[in-house]
């Protein structure tokens, strides 16, 4: 399987998303929305707003009445609720489990939240779960990790982790810019 090549398998890109999200969140407040309110939600031009609804629509994921009000399908809302959960679920596990400051997690979440699949999801569900509850192990966990010296001391062939190279140092020297916000 080549698995760079999944990346194309995902029912919806990025910018869709916050479409459907946007149409979504417009839906919950108003009671309604249309192309002109998702544009100025998000700060585009409605011709911008228009020809990205437009595959959208014929993928059965958003309906416009006679009114030019628009709603999500039952399948585009399914999938709207699904990436608000993958959303939430992402950022609880970067803040509140590996320590991300909070606005950097929800920027990573923000990036991950359509990527990635139900099964990684459900998994994350069940982890997050254990971090909430009463497991006396859990707890354990959870001082362990918080007290782990995460610092390296790179020499890639004594780490489990690193294949030929020091990961850490791969991820600490990334290409300038990696931490800027999109």
């Amino acid at each position: 399987m080549d698995v760079w090549k999944e990346f194309d398998h995902n029912i919806i890109t990025h910018s869709a998303a916050h479409h459907l999200m946007a149409l979504d969140d417009l839906i919950q407040k108003f009671g309604y929305a249309r192309v002109s309110d998702v544009a100025r939600l998000l700060n585009i031009t409605r011709g911008s707003v228009s020809i990205s609804l437009k595959p959208m629509k014929e993928a059965g994921l958003i309906v416009q009445d006679e009114n030019r009000h628009l709603r999500l399908s039952p399948p585009g809302q399914q999938l709207v609720d699904a990436i608000k959960a993958k959303r939430m679920l992402v950022k609880r596990l970067l803040a509140d489990v590996l320590g991300v400051n909070p606005e950097q997690a929800e920027i990573d979440a923000c990036k991950m939240e359509h990527l990635i699949s139900a099964e990684t999801a459900g998994r994350l569900v069940a982890f997050l779960r254990y971090v909430d509850s009463d497991q006396p192990s859990k707890n354990a966990f959870l001082a362990a990790w918080k007290d782990f010296e995460s610092t390296c001391g790179h020499e890639p062939g004594d780490c489990p982790i690193c294949e030929g190279d020091c990961m850490a140092n791969a991820v600490e020297s990334g290409p300038a810019g990696s931490e800027d916000h999109e």
